[in-house]
């Protein structure tokens, strides 16, 4: 299965409230502490970041599928980790 992309920056308020929200998430459902999330970091894997068209972070992508860009929410955070879960599903 695809990894589940997430990119942000250290520096981000929404990538820390991102950050809080999976935190959370993954306490409060441990299906969601499985989920392979890898986290790229801007200001350090810049190349990997140019590859993928998007401009505001936080931002989640499912294999080439951009799932989010930009401020975010709890339940956005969950409906992505479940948008992933179905997917594993099939």
């Amino acid at each position: 299965m695809t990894k589940l992309i997430y990119f942000k920056i250290p520096s981000c308020p929404f990538c820390r409230q991102a950050d809080k929200f999976l935190e959370e998430l993954m306490q409060e459902n441990e299906q969601y502490r499985d989920i392979p999330i890898q986290i790229v970091d801007e200001t350090s894997q810049r190349a990997l970041a140019d590859s993928y068209n998007y401009y505001y972070v936080p931002t989640f992508y499912l294999g080439e599928k951009k799932l989010h860009e930009g401020v975010i929410t709890k339940n956005r955070v969950k409906s992505i980790l479940d948008e992933y879960l179905k997917k594993s599903e099939e």
